[in-house]
């Protein structure tokens, strides 16, 4: 087993590696940011090195100076987390040449999962369900108003390199695909470094389902059941449940099974994620796979008792998966919601500044994974996701109930948060009925600016 692991994040994710370390009686490194000094990544984690500036392209995104610092305090392991590199596949690639265990899939496996494109022609020729859309990536937009013509429109540019809502365009004419695919080439080389757009029929008011795999270095592998993850602004998710109200035994069964079969296809080790979209008739269509530890693995963790961050790191050192499928069992219900640091009245804009104090819930089935305190500054210069608020209960209807009372508990001043913009969204009978699909929000959105 590893004695010391980096942890090559910030913020709540780092906090949540660093506690699943100290549990298995590892030590742990932190990097961080002069933004960051003050977090409580650095004050809990056994040793803490400064890794730069606060942009994150001169911190961490630094893979030189990452690794230089795993070198320097003698880690055996780097855990990515979510975001920054943890899907970088030339990061893994040098973590590996440097001798250091990358916590996560191969760099050949990151960099399959990564080109969307190529991801599509594999599953294509095994038969696995994708949504019609281009066989390579797009070249132009009079290629790509071609393709559109023959799937249908309205169709979605997405970027090839990358995910979370960035090169991302629907258009519903021609004309409005010829003016979005400049933007969205931008969009995707800006985030990424990589403009390559690819084109698929957009599915009408779908559901986003997910299925978190686990899949070690001996051929074993297991699926932990699916998350809802159709409450959506801009693609960028803000709440997720499992089990989902809309999937029955049958679909989860398929959408298991050939979640795995993507998995064993691209040689995919560790833990990860298959989405899928789900339309009104439960025809599935694959998206992409995300190749880390998700934002909203906790309500996973919640329903099955399996800690995920745990098996990654045990998985990662080599160990044979000590669970078979026919052990994991599902058990009750778990709701996440994102706090953001943004202005739901604002068009959710950033709204960085200190904190000036915090009220935590608490009681039965609540779970807060947040690095936040009491006059914490909030940077202008991270993502402004500030904590994850989980609750557990025995069905979907006390899990409302239950979110909704630690949501009323919950209290952040100083800063604007997302905390009552969820209130309205608990309240809502089309939500707490469970007929909700990935553009609820924008059915609910005028309710949700006035309030």
């Amino acid at each position: 087993m590893f004695k010391r692991i980096l942890i090559a994040n910030r913020g709540e994710i780092a906090l949540r590696i660093i506690r699943a370390c100290r549990e298995m009686g590892i030590k742990t490194i932190a990097v961080f940011s002069d933004a960051d000094k003050d977090s409580l990544h650095v004050k809990f984690a056994d040793h803490a090195v400064n890794i730069g500036p606060a942009l994150s392209r001169k911190s961490y995104l630094n893979m030189a100076c990452i690794i230089g610092a795993a070198k320097e305090t003698g880690a055996d392991a780097i855990h990515p987390g979510y975001g920054f590199l943890s899907e970088n596949a030339e990061f893994a690639k040098a973590c590996f040449d440097g001798g250091i265990t990358f916590i996560g899939p191969s760099a050949h496996t990151i960099a399959m999962a990564g080109d969307k494109s190529a991801a599509r022609k594999i599953l294509t020729e095994m038969g696995i369900p994708v949504i019609p859309g281009s066989d390579d990536i797009v070249v132009s937009p009079e290629a790509a108003c071609s393709i559109a013509d023959r799937v249908g429109y309205p169709v979605i540019l997405k970027a090839a390199g990358g995910g979370g809502g960035r090169g991302m365009r629907i258009a519903r004419t021609p004309e409005e695909l010829s003016s979005a695919f400049a933007v969205a080439a931008g969009e995707a080389g800006a985030a990424f470094g990589n403009p390559n757009l690819y084109l698929e029929k957009y599915i009408e008011k779908p559901r986003h389902i997910e299925i978190q795999i686990l899949g070690d270095s001996h051929g074993n592998y297991i699926h932990l059941g699916e998350r809802e993850c159709s409450i959506q602004m801009r693609y960028q998710k803000l709440i997720e449940e499992s089990p989902s109200c809309f999937v029955d035994e049958t679909l989860r069964r398929k959408l298991g099974e050939t979640a795995i079969r993507i998995a064993k296809a691209v040689n995919y080790t560790n833990a990860g994620t298959m989405e899928f979209l789900v339309d009104k008739d439960k025809n599935f269509y694959f998206m992409e796979i995300n190749a880390r530890v998700q934002v909203e693995h906790p309500v996973t963790e919640a329903v099955t008792g399996i800690d995920i961050v745990e098996q990654q790191i045990l998985m990662a050192a080599g160990r044979a998966l000590a669970i078979k499928q026919e052990d994991v069992r599902f058990n009750g219900w778990s709701m996440e919601c994102r706090i953001n640091a943004s202005d739901p009245n604002d068009n959710f804009m950033p709204s960085p500044g200190q904190i000036a104090s915090v009220i935590f819930p608490g009681g039965p089935g609540v779970r807060v994974d947040t690095h936040i305190y009491d006059n914490y500054m909030v940077t202008p210069f991270y993502d402004s996701l500030i904590g994850k608020l989980i609750v557990w209960a025995k069905d979907r209807p006390s899990a409302i109930r239950r979110m909704q009372r630690a949501l009323a508990e919950f209290e952040i001043t100083g800063i604007e948060t997302t905390i009552g913009f969820y209130r309205r969204v608990f309240e809502n009978e089309q939500f707490q009925k469970g007929e909700i699909d990935t553009h609820f929000l924008d059915t609910m959105g005028q309710t949700a600016k006035r309030g």
